[in-house]
């Protein structure tokens, strides 16, 4: 089976946010609700203190634990692409997928009634197009396409990050360029 991911160049993203935001309007997401998020860290101390930004989505993982879980089945992954996608019309609501997910990605959407995550923009990709994430990134740090092919094109891409769970636990379809900083384990959460 194929399976389809995100490779993200961390070393180019400089935090603007147009990936997060591009998802939100796409997906018509209400204020507090986003499938995808840049999120920010600091590591070292002064005067060696960096800023770093990863940009979090659904990993579209091999052994997705929402899916595992999920006790009605609309959690699935897709046998073309191996892409984790909502059957919105099965979803109870419940909140398993968010609670199963080590990543923190399915997010409850109360006034819909579901859960909801990132599907890769699968209309948009059914069209031949990019998910917008990807065409909204001013610094083409996003790329999506078969997870093979992204580790053949960026050989030394890990899926591994101390800001990150352990992916044993689901084996995610995301590389990543780290940073430098982001390899340090000692880090925080960068808020405003």
């Amino acid at each position: 089976m194929t399976q389809f991911g995100f490779y993200f160049n961390q070393e180019d993203c400089i935090g603007c946010k147009a990936c997060q935001i591009a998802c939100c309007d796409r997906n018509d997401l209400v204020a507090g609700v986003t499938f995808r998020r840049i999120e920010s860290y600091e590591a070292g101390a002064y005067p060696d203190a960096t800023l770093y930004h990863y940009s979090l989505t659904c990993n579209h993982c091999a052994s997705p634990a929402c899916v595992a879980n999920c006790p009605s089945g609309a959690m699935q992954k897709d046998p073309d692409d191996g892409t984790v996608f909502i059957d919105y019309t099965e979803c109870i609501g419940c909140g398993t997928c968010v609670k199963s997910c080590p990543y923190g990605v399915p997010m409850l959407q109360d006034e819909k009634g579901t859960s909801g995550k990132c599907d890769g923009c699968k209309a948009f990709r059914d069209a031949g197009q990019n998910p917008v994430c990807v065409d909204a990134c001013v610094m083409r740090a996003l790329e999506y396409g078969d997870i093979e092919e992204l580790r053949a094109k960026h050989p030394d891409a890990v899926n591994a990050l101390p800001i990150l769970p352990d992916p044993s636990q689901t084996t995610p379809s995301v590389l990543i360029d780290p940073k430098a900083a982001a390899l340090d384990e000692d880090f925080k959460p960068f808020r405003v």
